[in-house]
């Protein structure tokens, strides 16, 4: 169970620091250049790598975690896809679609069946 938190919460954490890098710049569009909105990006996405390895090898089963690699892989989207709500909603200022939210939802369900046979 240990296992599943860590990973699961390295995963969100690296998620935060990922979706920064690749949509904050957005914000900054008339005040950032493209040059300064790659650098800048780069340099909040490191910390997402020093965040998403440990999750991955903790959780995965060749390291004595419960996941497969799609299981992780499908975990880590749907994290993404809960931390790009909460950006977009609160960073960016910006509403979801009804057609926005069925896609969520859509992807939630793949990963209920990623998870059906998960092994323990």
């Amino acid at each position: 169970m240990l296992r599943i938190t860590t990973s699961i919460a390295l995963l969100s954490l690296s998620n935060i620091f990922m979706t920064t890098a690749w949509y904050y710049h957005l914000k900054k569009a008339h005040t950032w250049s493209m040059l300064a909105a790659i650098a800048i990006s780069w340099l909040i996405a490191l910390p997402e790598y020093c965040l998403q390895v440990p999750a991955n090898r903790l959780g995965h089963t060749s390291g004595g975690g419960p996941f497969t690699a799609p299981q992780l892989k499908v975990i880590q989207e749907a994290i993404a896809l809960l931390v790009f709500t909460f950006f977009t909603i609160y960073i960016l200022k910006e509403r979801l679609r009804t057609t926005d939210i069925i896609a969520f939802i859509l992807i939630f369900a793949g990963v209920a069946v990623s998870m059906l046979g998960r092994k323990s």
